[in-house]
């Protein structure tokens, strides 16, 4: 027997779905974003086209650290905690795709069981593929399609590790690093720039023997974020310390999240950084196209092979072959 594909649906059933705060078709229009296939690249730009005009009153947090720092868990434990204050979460969890055999885990939801089965949480797991910072391609235009089907909160959740954390922060309001007592920097992989990008750092774990080393860690890191060059949002990042297994400190590092978002709607940061995340998103979008459009050129990937080859075998510079190749597309172009 034959597997028939489901024939993808009608842009306007999606958006009516989504305006229902149907499930089915907020994944199914996820995965139409997610697609490469250039047939479904007009009938997605439809449909997040029409969940942008809804324009709801939303929270975005990106939320990163190493594996082993208890993401899954902490993401889980403050997911059902917004949930029972009376919240609708999404959480958009990247894996982490091989660079060698392209697989991906997609693990997060067999690790956020109660989450998952709450009819008030939408759990997306997505591979990050090659994306920077471990962030998969549409994720801007997945939080905007959450959005649009009446989740109020977003969690994304990313890779974490020691990759460059600008693409998760210039989607979200407020960026979250969680982190381990005990742990140096360079054992836990995590740069000096993202602890710099970071509005608040939570000192995960804190429970049992962990405790006395976790408000030490909290101590040495407050100190440290005074260091650091203030702000264009005028906050001052907070340390925290929280166990997301034992559910304690959870509803303080909400109140710190909460304190945040009231600052910077009353100085109108918030409004200006959304509004700069867009015209990021245009270029990003600009870029992405265009780089589809050079690859998807058939004779362009056969010239292509070929000039690695010379630039591999010193024949020719990397720069001179890149002019000629640019030269070629421009020449297609008309």
């Amino acid at each position: 027997m034959t597997n028939q594909r489901t024939p993808v649906p009608a842009p306007e059933d999606l958006i009516l779905g989504i305006d229902q705060s149907d499930t089915t078709s907020l994944a199914r229009a996820i995965t139409l974003v997610e697609s490469e296939n250039p047939e479904h690249l007009s009938k997605a730009a439809r449909v997040i086209e029409a969940c942008l005009k809804s324009r709801p009153e939303t929270k975005r947090i990106g939320i990163t650290g190493v594996p082993g720092v208890g993401k899954s868990t902490f993401i889980e434990s403050l997911g059902m905690s917004l949930i029972n204050a009376g919240h609708s979460v999404a959480v958009l969890a990247i894996d982490p795709t091989s660079s060698l055999s392209k697989g991906s885990i997609l693990g997060d939801k067999t690790r956020m069981t109660s989450l998952s089965s709450h009819p008030k949480a939408f759990i997306r797991p997505s591979a990050s593929g090659d994306s920077l910072g471990g962030v998969a391609r549409k994720t801007r235009e997945a939080i905007i399609l959450c959005e649009a089907a009446g989740y109020d909160i977003i969690l994304v959740e990313t890779v974490g590790v020691g990759q460059s954390e600008t693409a998760v922060h210039s989607m979200v309001d407020f960026f979250l690093l969680l982190k381990l007592a005990g742990a140096g920097d360079e054992l836990q992989g995590i740069k000096r720039g993202i602890i710099e990008m970071a509005d608040a750092i939570v000192i995960n774990k804190a429970e049992g023997a962990n405790v006395a080393s976790a408000k030490q860690a909290q101590t040495e890191f407050s100190r440290a974020l005074h260091l650091y060059p203030p702000k264009a949002s005028e906050w001052q990042p907070k340390v925290g310390t929280c166990s997301a297994i034992e559910n304690s400190g959870i509803a303080e590092i909400w109140e710190m999240i909460l304190d945040y978002f009231l600052s910077v709607q009353k100085n109108g940061y918030l409004e200006a950084h959304r509004s700069a995340q867009n015209k990021q998103w245009l270029m990003q979008h600009l870029e992405d196209v265009l780089k589809s459009e050079f690859f998807g050129s058939e004779t362009l990937k056969k010239q292509l092979d070929e000039w690695v080859v010379k630039v591999e075998n010193h024949e020719v510079s990397p720069f001179k072959a890149a002019e000629l190749l640019l030269a070629d597309y421009r020449k297609e172009l008309k």
